[in-house]
């Protein structure tokens, strides 16, 4: 990810002091600040573009800051510091596992803010050639996942799912070569529509692989990690 000059930031928390008092304090150190006061007003700000770090607020009205992470985790790899009033050890845990980078507890001190900013800003910059392209598709060996229509495509032809596939898949692909508990699966999964006969994370785990597994008595792609949970390898089969 390559960062632009100056730093396009994008603040999201329903508090309007704290987005006039951080929309000042960063614009005064070299930042580009726009604003957004709920998810709604999140995704029509990123319609004119990605900026470089999102702030986003773990308490918003209507979807909350750990959904809004999961989807947006599916479209982009863009830092995010996650804020939170409550500074609980599972919020910062379960913000973290769900693709936070960064966590930060209120009341915060805005120098502290703006440290953790740039140091996200710094550790997100890699040169182009290296920089993974964001598009509507990540591929996995034949297949295509389409995180805009929701559909999975094998050489060109969708792959019928159920929604709970479909999510579960996507939690799993947008956090490759990661191995994810049962317990953060589940999380990561809440809010979404559920199969009325799926009684956990197991059962959806097998219906998928005989989806998309070469062989679903030996996956090379959804892998069972002892003791853990699953990891998905992009890769495969393949070394």
């Amino acid at each position: 990810m390559t960062t632009s000059f100056p730093p396009k930031i994008l603040v999201v928390d329903d508090d309007p002091d704290l987005r006039e008092l951080l929309a000042t304090y960063l614009g005064s150190n070299g930042f580009v600040v726009s604003s957004a006061n709920d998810g709604t007003a999140m995704w029509a700000a990123l319609e004119e573009g990605m900026p470089d770090a999102i702030v986003l607020d773990l308490m918003l009205p209507g979807v909350d800051g750990l959904a809004l992470t999961r989807a947006l985790r599916t479209k982009s790899s863009v830092p995010i510091l996650m804020l939170s009033a409550r500074g609980e050890e599972l919020d910062r845990v379960i913000g973290l596992e769900v693709g936070a980078d960064d966590y930060l507890a209120k009341p915060f001190g805005p120098r502290e803010l703006l440290a953790r900013l740039r140091a996200l800003l710094r550790r997100g910059q890699t040169p182009e050639s290296e920089s993974p392209a964001i598009t509507a598709q990540t591929r996995f060996g034949p297949f295509a996942l389409d995180t805009l229509g929701h559909r999975l495509l094998r050489d060109g032809q969708e792959i019928t799912l159920t929604s709970a596939e479909y999510d579960l898949l996507a939690a799993l692909v947008a956090h490759p070569n990661r191995v994810l508990s049962r317990d953060t699966l589940v999380d990561m999964l809440r809010g979404y529509e559920r199969d009325p006969f799926d009684r956990s994370i197991d059962n959806r785990v097998t219906r998928l692989r005989r989806k998309i597994e070469p062989e679903p008595a030996s996956p090379v792609f959804i892998r069972t990690v002892r003791g853990e949970g699953y990891l998905f390898n992009p890769r495969g089969g393949q070394p």
